[in-house]
């Protein structure tokens, strides 16, 4: 039995105006999902539990069947170990974020979209400048980094950039334990930033520098049960971003690189599903991530994230579907999103999601049904991770 779960992250809403009221995933020409929603069984789920930020670490671990509430430290810890960084026991991980602070305001928590070219000479400046015994800097994919402090405050209250765009930067301050040391850090990045090169071109080219750094995420290293261990299934996860590639690692599964893949809308949609596919040639389970219409969420861009959802239905969904057809070996397909992104709030919210689970083959499919915010008038069904977990016991014992 093969398993496959794909994921629309963010993909959740609330109505737009500017789309005649309808939630991006409404209003959005998604007619693989909407095949597969009548095909299947469609249940409204819960994927971050109560008490916890609603965040895509969170609400990911509750899709691949962990419940946060008795794994999580933080999500800086879960990157680490997805870009393979070891840390000792006394090491606290950051999520270094590059933003653009604009006049007290956070303007933009990605710094344009900043290249990953970019992005990492900026840190090795930052690393060069600021970085000694105990205290490292490395480099990720576009602004998104990594701090590796040893004996690192654990309890300060660090909020992510993207959950108060366009908001007053001094209401929103790392607090509590240690927090001069760590405001220390996010200013002395400024000084870095301010005429570095890649700034300077930026600047030039009509673009949005990364005027500093923002430290959150924060936690010590992170254990889970492995995918072998708890279902005796194989596999990998296939994403553009180092949280579900640590995911990944903790879990036990393949997480490769895809050359193109972003985490935006230019993403390598194809490089992706073939990557998936090929290690569904020797292994039961993959899980394929889509981040696009997450990051137009946090932008505010009703239109973009519609287009992130179509383009998640026809260039990962409906190939990934024909491509288990064509096959005609028994299968399970789910389809998720993580979390709400509401481009109203460009933040996360912890409402219920819709999730879809198709058991095949099923033939030509020709009957749509929803596939939305609305499902089940909008209630919970449950725990995301108690369905996925029934999902996966059930397919490892076919």
């Amino acid at each position: 039995m093969k398993t496959v779960i794909l994921v629309g992250d963010g993909m959740g809403d609330y109505p737009v105006e500017s789309l005649g009221n309808k939630t991006p995933l409404q209003a959005a020409n998604i007619p693989m999902i909407r095949k597969i929603a009548a095909a299947g069984e469609v249940r409204m789920v819960q994927t971050v539990p109560d008490g916890m930020p609603p965040g895509s670490d969170v609400a990911n671990m509750a899709l691949l069947g962990y419940d946060a509430a008795l794994n999580y430290t933080g999500r800086a810890p879960i990157e680490a170990a997805g870009a393979e960084l070891p840390m000792a026991a006394s090491d606290v991980a950051f999520r270094c974020n590059l933003v653009t602070v604009v006049d007290g305001t956070m303007d933009d928590y990605s710094a344009g979209h900043i290249t990953t070219e970019e992005g990492r000479a900026l840190v090795r400046s930052l690393q060069e400048k600021l970085g000694c015994e105990g205290l490292t800097f490395h480099p990720g994919v576009q602004y998104r980094h990594l701090l590796i402090w040893d004996g690192g405050p654990t309890k300060s209250a660090c909020i992510p950039p993207h959950e108060f765009a366009d908001k007053a930067v001094a209401d929103h301050l790392p607090a509590g334990d240690r927090q001069a040391e760590i405001r220390e850090l996010m200013e002395y990045s400024k000084e870095v930033f301010a005429d570095h090169p890649v700034n300077q071109k930026r600047i030039a080219e009509g673009k949005k520098p990364a005027t500093q750094i923002w430290l959150w995420g924060q936690g010590k290293a992170m254990q889970l049960e492995s995918y072998q261990s708890l279902y005796g299934l194989g596999g990998g996860v296939i994403s553009a971003v180092d949280l579900l590639k640590g995911l990944a690692k903790l879990a036990g599964l393949q997480a490769p690189d895809v050359e193109g893949a972003t985490g935006f809308l230019d993403t390598n949609y194809q490089g992706k599903v073939d990557a998936g596919l090929a290690i569904l040639e020797e292994e039961d389970f993959i899980f394929i991530h889509i981040e696009a219409p997450d990051e137009c969420g946090h932008m505010g861009d009703a239109q973009k994230k519609t287009q992130a959802i179509e383009l998640f239905d026809s260039r990962v969904v409906a190939p990934v579907f024909q491509q288990l057809e064509d096959a005609g070996e028994p299968y399970t397909l789910l389809l998720c999103t993580d979390h709400r992104t509401p481009v109203a709030l460009k933040g996360h919210t912890s409402e219920p999601v819709p999730m879809a689970v198709l058991y095949g083959p099923v033939g030509e499919l020709t009957t749509q049904a929803a596939f939305d915010e609305y499902v089940n008038a909008g209630n919970a069904q449950g725990m995301a991770c108690d369905w996925i977990q029934q999902i996966l016991n059930a397919s490892s014992e076919r």
